[in-house]
């Protein structure tokens, strides 16, 4: 069973991923491929002149991939509770989880499905968002939600910041205590 899985891998999801793997949290990252910033172009994300949407997304999995994530290529289908722990359904297969984060992008069908609720979205052709506290928790009990898909501007840096956020949230209370990940250059001699 894995303890956080991140639905989507654009920047909220692919950021959530690394800190949930790097906090050596159980990870597993699904994605479909079909991604919004695989279309984008960034010359405004912090430190990257200027990056290409696929290349941005690889690296991101990559990164994901080496602090411990499982990068599963699939489609999630159905989330269900089975008996405390929640059953992701993908078309090729299933998978146990104890947390769901969704980062889905402009898409919510997965979520309407599975029963969050939903509210009018904010930005250019976004239609509705879901439903989430300032957190980034759902109506639903261990299911939260980060980046475009929980209301927050569709800029990459944005949606990064906003996964980094609620997986740090998630691993806080598994933990029982505020988790801060802040690596230290270290000397030279």
């Amino acid at each position: 069973m894995y303890d956080i899985t991140i639905i989507g891998a654009g920047p909220a999801g692919a950021s959530a991923a690394i800190f949930a793997a790097k906090a050596g949290k159980k990870t597993l990252l699904i994605d479909n491929d079909k991604g919004m910033t695989r279309r984008a172009w960034l010359q405004n994300f912090y430190s990257i002149m200027e990056i290409n949407g696929p290349d941005m997304v690889d690296l991101g999995e990559k990164q994901a991939v080496k602090f411990g994530a499982e990068l599963v290529r699939d489609k999630a289908v159905d989330v269900q509770i089975n008996e405390g722990a929640f059953e992701i359904q993908t078309e090729n297969g299933k998978y146990e989880t104890r947390y769901v984060i969704l980062a889905t992008g402009a898409l919510v069908d997965l979520a309407e499905t599975i029963g969050i609720r939903t509210k009018p979205g904010t930005e250019p052709r976004i239609k509705k968002v879901l439903d989430v506290d300032v957190n980034g928790k759902t109506n639903i009990d261990r299911i939260w939600a980060a980046g475009t898909c929980a209301g927050v501007s569709v800029h990459a840096i944005i949606t990064a910041g906003d996964g980094a956020k609620v997986a740090i949230n998630i691993i806080s209370e598994i933990n029982g205590e505020r988790y801060v990940d802040h690596d230290v250059l270290k000397p030279t001699t």
